[in-house]
């Protein structure tokens, strides 16, 4: 069977290029060895944000009942459905992906993808049979997986990634989480909400590096507060197993050997490539792609994590989309430059542009304007006051070059400054904003009239 395009992966950018390509009239096949949706519908961003909500509640019931009014008894929990309440979510999800296929007309084929050729994609099925289909384009979208400690493997039991974090059948005691990037802090909470011992260890100065400074220290505050250690500026030096529990050396402010029963490695992830034909990589290993997302190899493109940062599944969509309309549709595909990232722990985070230093190193002249949730009325009622809305508006033009979130619902008020940004809209134009009263996002307004000088409210 000849394809107008045949799709590497169905995760984010797989499925949604797929469906995007047979919406413009193409014949389009997607292939995928695991299960449609990917590793962010399946193991990733979905079942971790179940699994975070199952935590907040419990955390609020047994630590808040009393500021609601509440009386409440003993509250326990069944471990086995909270894990299954999560994977209940991805199967749902997983379903509505096949059934998307099918309404745009989306050949699904299942079984692992080789490119021999140009114009070519060998799908290996799980029984061993082998099936060559001819196509005109190719767009690999098989993303990354976790990235594994050198001497220090994967076992599934003690030492372990994200993906297993999510499955495990027994709550652990005790766990050390190396890595303190969105995985791992989203992890450290969530444990630590159950009463499990957690000590997280990053070799950065602060937690969520690529975060503003001023939401790590605040953020790392919170979670220590909750009873999580956090070893920043720590290097680990050595690691072991024994099949019951793990010992993590590490060095830092005090040199010493952590326990645990298990050992959460968050340290990154690393591409996934589809055998066959040689293609230019990166010196990381990633998918190198041109201003139309297309390889070294006419006709063959790539689009998600596989071709880089951002790993984000949003980004992996846009990207996916992009090039498809550039090949079908004859637009000039755009690359990412701003995107919203965020941390679904609690406090949430959320943020997207350059953070302060960033525009500091840069030498850019802008103003802050910063608004606190403590003097939020809808906050406050909410019994959310942790956090903070921080701007960044440029001068003398006042656009907005970055915002940096951190608070209840930040990950939801994030998407108004996106669209800010989008059209180009200034202070003025924020400020001109009717926003709602009371709620969260008008912090977003009062933080610009921070900015610009007269603000009412602080």
């Amino acid at each position: 069977m000849n394809y107008d395009l045949i799709v590497i992966g169905g995760g984010p950018a797989g499925y949604v290029g797929a469906i995007r390509a047979a919406q413009l009239g193409k014949k389009v096949a997607c292939v995928e060895n695991d299960r449609a949706g990917g590793t962010c519908l399946n193991w990733g961003c979905i079942p971790t944000k179940a699994l975070l909500k199952n935590a907040e509640l419990y955390h609020t019931l047994t630590h808040c009942a009393e500021e609601f009014g509440l009386k409440i008894g003993c509250v326990e929990y069944d471990w086995s459905k909270v894990i299954g309440r999560s994977r209940g979510v991805s199967d749902k999800l997983n379903k509505g992906i096949e059934f998307l296929f099918k309404k745009n007309k989306v050949d699904y084929l299942k079984g692992t993808a080789s490119i021999p050729a140009e114009g070519k994609v060998e799908v290996t099925a799980a029984d061993g049979t082998k099936a060559t289909y001819d196509t005109a384009n190719i767009l690999i979208a098989t993303g990354a997986k976790t990235r594994d400690m050198p001497g220090f493997p994967f076992n599934g039991t003690t030492v372990i990634g994200s993906k297993e974090a999510m499955t495990m059948a027994t709550q652990p005691k005790s766990i050390v989480v190396i890595g303190a990037g969105a995985i791992g802090i989203e992890f450290a909470y969530f444990f630590n909400a159950y009463g499990t011992k957690v000590t997280v260890v990053e070799m950065l100065p602060d937690i969520l590096p690529v975060e503003d400074t001023e939401v790590s220290k605040l953020l790392e505050k919170s979670l220590t507060k909750a009873g999580i250690r956090i070893l920043t500026n720590t290097k680990v030096t050595g690691t072991s197993e024994d099949g019951k529990g793990v010992k993590i050396t590490v060095e830092g402010a005090a040199n010493e050997t952590l326990e645990a029963d298990v050992c959460l490695v968050a340290i990154g992830v690393k591409p996934v490539l589809p055998g066959g034909i040689e293609l230019k990589l990166s010196d990381r290993g990633w998918l190198q792609t041109d201003d139309r997302y297309q390889t070294n190899v006419k006709g063959i493109y790539g689009a998600g994590d596989i071709i880089g940062p951002p790993w984000l599944a949003h980004v992996a969509s846009y990207e996916a989309v992009q090039c498809v309309e550039g090949i079908f549709a004859g637009h000039k595909p755009k690359k990412v430059t701003v995107f919203p990232g965020c941390t679904y722990c609690h406090p949430q985070v959320a943020s997207i542009g350059l953070t302060e230093r960033a525009a500091k190193e840069k030498g850019l002249k802008f103003k802050v304007g910063k608004f606190p949730y403590v003097a939020s009325g809808k906050a406050l009622a909410a019994a959310e006051p942790e956090g903070f809305v921080k701007i960044l508006y440029g001068e003398p033009h006042g656009e907005i070059i970055g915002a940096h979130i951190i608070g209840s619902e930040s990950t939801e008020m994030i998407a108004e400054i996106g669209l800010a940004m989008n059209l180009e809209a200034t202070w003025d134009e924020i400020e001109a904003t009717i926003h709602a009263h009371p709620t969260l996002s008008e912090m977003v307004k009062e933080a610009t009239e921070v900015a610009k000088g007269h603000p009412i409210h602080v």
